[in-house]
């Protein structure tokens, strides 16, 4: 007896109706040959749901294949966000896939010719691991970064704990998970929280938790160089990377608070 649940068996069906199912979510196979990825989540995260679903359809309509091709999302009669894209096998990445990943980010995923008519930010809240992100439309970049450390440091606040941090945090003030497609060799990002910013704060959170090889920023930046001023890029990294801490300070609390305030004391030594 199968233990996919009928409401899903029914959207499966939409994407292959000559097929039948079987294994168990989150991977799905059919008899086509085809491998699905699904998830079905509580009726509190409809909106984590549709944030990743539309961060995935941005991102392969910028770099085809570079995530995993979303097939069908929405929110069932009975209020339950679903999500159902193609499955990939995911391993560590590799020093190859990380050059072809730095590539394809500076040429494609980055490119200028993908950014958004609206200005910097996104349409929808999303989410960066449990935490929302608010996000809307900004002008400028630095209104929307602005707007992306305002609001952890008063999701924070209203946790009334890290007083001093967030004291720091607002005088500042003045935003990945990659992978290889064992079966193809070629890198995969997943799990996104997407937004239209700057891209130099995309590379951070690469620097913070490793995993990828240092030539990987020396390939990106052959195709995109470093923004100006350069002689501030380190600088620029600080301030992106303050966003990783101060979200995983909000989701893990422990020393991500003292590298928090070390990132902010860098920042406010300098200026």
């Amino acid at each position: 007896m199968s233990n996919i649940p009928q409401v899903v068996l029914q959207k499966l069906k939409d994407l292959d109706p000559d097929a039948t199912f079987s294994g168990s979510l989150p991977r799905v196979y059919a008899s086509s040959g085809a491998t699905y990825y699904v998830k079905l989540g509580s009726s509190g995260e409809a909106a984590q749901y549709t944030g990743e679903a539309l961060s995935l359809k941005l991102m392969n309509t910028a770099a085809p294949g570079l995530a995993p091709r979303l097939l069908s999302s929405g929110i069932l009669e009975n209020s339950t966000p679903y999500f159902i894209s193609e499955y990939k096998e995911i391993g560590t990445l590799s020093y190859r896939a990380a050059e072809i990943l730095a590539k394809r980010m500076a040429t494609e995923l980055h490119s200028k010719d993908h950014a958004s008519s609206e200005g910097f930010g996104f349409s929808i809240p999303t989410y960066c691991g449990v935490t929302k992100l608010s996000n809307g439309w900004f002008s400028s970049w630095d209104e929307c970064f602005a707007s992306m450390i305002g609001d952890l440091l008063s999701q924070l606040e209203s946790r009334g704990r890290y007083q001093h941090l967030c004291k720091k945090g607002h005088l500042v003030k003045t935003d990945g998970n990659a992978g290889v497609d064992k079966k193809t060799g070629q890198p995969v990002i997943f799990d996104p929280a997407s937004y239209y910013g700057h891209n130099e704060a995309d590379l951070s959170i690469a620097r913070i938790f490793g995993g990828f090889p240092s030539e990987f920023f020396d390939i990106y930046h052959q195709y995109r160089p470093k923004s100006s001023p350069v002689e501030q890029y380190d600088l620029r990294m600080d301030l992106y990377e303050l966003f990783h801490y101060l979200n995983h300070t909000l989701i893990f609390g422990g020393h991500y608070a003292g590298s928090a305030e070390r990132k902010m004391d860098n920042l406010l030594a300098a200026f």
